[in-house]
């Protein structure tokens, strides 16, 4: 299963960017777990968004520790919204990522 997670800040810009070398260090270590797919800052930067991969058989759970294990949520920086997604068109390319 995929997901997709919108991630908005809750605090102001200047405060999210003392805490963004843990984020993008946190964001590290799904992607080389094989968990996160892509990242990157919404354009205006008011959040941003991330594309993972989680097992079918649990995806609620691990969109859950995803949430709560990221440094702008522990630090009340940011709020994530979690979208469970069923790609369709595409998949076959996203499953070779």
């Amino acid at each position: 299963m995929y997901a997709i997670a919108i991630i908005r800040y809750r605090r102001p810009l200047d405060e999210v960017l003392q805490v963004v070398d843990a984020h993008r260090a946190y964001l590290g270590t799904l992607y080389d777990a094989g968990t996160l797919l892509a990242s990157g800052p919404l354009d205006p930067r008011s959040g941003g968004a991330l594309l993972l991969r989680v097992p079918d058989d649990s995806v609620q759970e691990s969109l859950d520790a995803v949430r709560d294990n990221d440094p702008y949520v522990k630090t009340g920086m940011a709020q994530y919204e979690l979208l469970p997604w069923a790609a369709t068109t595409g998949r076959e390319k996203l499953d070779r990522l």
